[in-house]
């Protein structure tokens, strides 16, 4: 494989390490917390995990080892979406391991959860594993969408981990790979495998947060990409000042990405799906708020701006998100009957007569290829996969539409060009920042600890991060703590809590008090290519969310 001169430098940077790491792995003591509960549904979550509901949190110390003694052999699985830093979860497991123990082994399953049970891995090596240090992508062993959540896979599983002797899964991966994660935990201990299940908080959504998971690894790394690009974009509105650019970022459940991007770059508009949901805006108030600052700019003569769009920003929209609730349900019932129709004609009348009258006008309301968007294949979860619904062709069409009314009537009389945009897989496999590369190696040699010291069904935590290294608390927390119902599939099922922007947080009110000085502007801020070498102010700082979440 020919390197370029980036992929040389990174293989050689140093990912600083927690104290507690660098010294003798002797010198480890896990002290437990108090019991854990779920964040709700506690009666119904502790009856489907009885096994591995209510344990205690536990933080790493210095002190005497409370580590078992015995040879490990560890499976680890990258499981779902890309995030960078994944390779680096790996690199600090396989260390760990290693440290600990010479003669320790990592098996890397292929192609996220379906290696496990294909029984399809790859043995690490130090060659190997030196050869994607500090990278970006989940190409060590690539990633899959595989959901691990029926007794028969979990029986498999348990085959293929006795036929190996391993002792300990690490899955890397979002809220649903790790409730995945925990439903096979609770399998292994309920049938006394001995086999540990370990997560680790992954996903560029940022909506894998609490108490306990400050951040979630690659939000990092994914909002510096996009705000780089999102910065160069706004440079050349400035420069040509005609075009009006709106920009999607990802976030199918969540704003934190929008969020974020909107503090490194101060667009003139950033919605936040959240507050749509708080305030219950309909898609026509929306449109008006876009509208008037196109109004506003125009009468100091700029033509021109930028506007950042959550990815889930439809599934906010009071309406729309009723009218995607009926649908996931209705596909999820009807499918074959769904499928067995031909032609939009036959498809859009089977559809208008099975939803409510509300929902029905609703979807009548919206333009055509937004309705097939709708209708298009569900994610393995029954949702509607929001990446493939033009929001932001949607949004312009309307605030077209809006502005032709208002031009009308006089009261507006200048000109609305509008670009479209999309940023998801340009951020989700970049080379990991500083911050991030040093996130995930100490995520892995956390996750070791978990195992040694006997802990399953628990994801790796690590809290104080808007600290330097020094400072950071590394820990576990059972992953049930995590958990509520949710509908899924037309079920209710035990899922990890999404984390939403807080309206009453930090972060939200900093952007609340900025955005009107921000719609008029000159407001534009260009906040570069991700720095990975020079001072520390500029090239480990975290992301303004985490800094704004933790200021006394």
């Amino acid at each position: 494989m020919e390197l370029s001169q980036l992929q040389k430098a990174r293989y050689q940077y140093q990912p600083k390490l927690s104290p507690i790491f660098k010294e003798n792995m002797e010198a480890i003591e896990a002290v437990k917390g108090a019991k854990t509960a779920s964040v709700s549904d506690q009666e119904q979550i502790a009856a489907l995990f009885s096994n591995t509901y209510g344990m205690q949190s536990v933080t790493f110390k210095k002190g005497t080892s409370t580590a078992a003694k015995r040879t490990e052999v560890v499976g680890v699985i990258l499981s779902g979406g890309q995030a960078p830093g994944g390779h680096n979860v790996i690199s600090g497991l396989y260390d760990a391991l290693k440290k600990a123990n010479k003669d320790n082994v990592l098996l890397g399953f292929k192609n996220g959860p379906s290696g496990l049970l294909d029984d399809d891995y790859v043995t690490f090596t130090d060659d190997f594993i030196n050869e994607y240090r500090n990278t970006g992508g989940f190409d060590i062993i690539a990633s899959g969408r595989t959901k691990l959540e029926t007794e028969a896979q979990f029986d498999v599983a348990t085959k293929v981990c006795r036929k190996h002797g391993i002792t300990a899964i690490v899955i890397i991966g979002g809220d649903d790979s790790n409730t995945n994660a925990a439903m096979l935990a609770e399998y292994f201990a309920k049938n006394q495998t001995g086999i540990q299940v370990i997560g680790c908080p992954k996903t560029i959504d940022g909506d894998l947060k609490n108490n306990a998971i400050e951040i979630s690894f690659g939000f990092d790394t994914a909002t510096k990409t996009y705000s780089e690009l999102i910065g160069n974009i706004e440079k050349d509105a400035n420069s040509a000042r005609k075009y009006w650019h709106l920009v999607k970022v990802m976030g199918r459940s969540a704003s934190h990405i929008a969020l974020e991007c909107a503090f490194q770059c101060q667009p003139n508009i950033c919605i936040i799906g959240e507050e749509v949901e708080e305030k219950q805006q309909s898609l026509a108030q929306i449109v008006n708020d876009f509208a008037d600052v196109v109004q506003m700019r125009s009468k100091d003569g700029n033509n021109f701006g930028v506007a950042i769009i959550p990815e889930g920003l439809i599934e906010f929209i009071p309406e729309i998100k009723s009218l995607i609730s009926e649908l996931n349900d209705m596909l999820a019932l009807n499918q074959t009957e769904f499928e067995a129709l031909k032609g939009w004609d036959n498809i859009y009348s089977y559809v208008t007569g099975k939803l409510s009258a509300t929902s029905a006008r609703t979807f009548k309301f919206l333009p055509m290829e937004i309705q097939k968007q709708l209708l298009s294949d569900r994610d393995p979860h029954g949702n509607v996969q929001v990446s493939k619904i033009e929001t932001e062709q949607l949004i312009s069409i309307l605030v077209t539409q809006e502005l032709t009314k208002r031009k009308a009537k006089g009261e507006y009389n200048g000109k609305f060009s509008a670009n479209h945009h999309f940023f998801g897989y340009e951020g989700r496999c970049a080379f990991p920042s500083n911050f991030d590369a040093d996130y995930c190696y100490n995520l892995g040699f956390t996750a070791y600890n978990l195992i040694a010291n006997d802990c399953t069904g628990y994801i790796a935590s690590i809290k104080n991060l808007c600290k330097s290294v020094d400072n950071w608390e590394v820990g576990g927390i059972p992953i049930t703590a995590m958990m509520n119902l949710e509908q899924r599939n037309g079920h209710l099922k035990p899922v990890i809590q999404k984390a939403l922007v807080k309206l009453n947080g930090a972060p939200f009110k900093y952007f609340a008090a900025n955005r009107a000085k921000w719609a008029k502007g000159p407001c534009y801020t260009f906040p570069g290519a991700i720095q990975y070498f020079g001072p520390t102010e500029v090239c480990d700082q975290p992301t303004i969310t985490l800094t704004l979440e933790h200021q006394n």
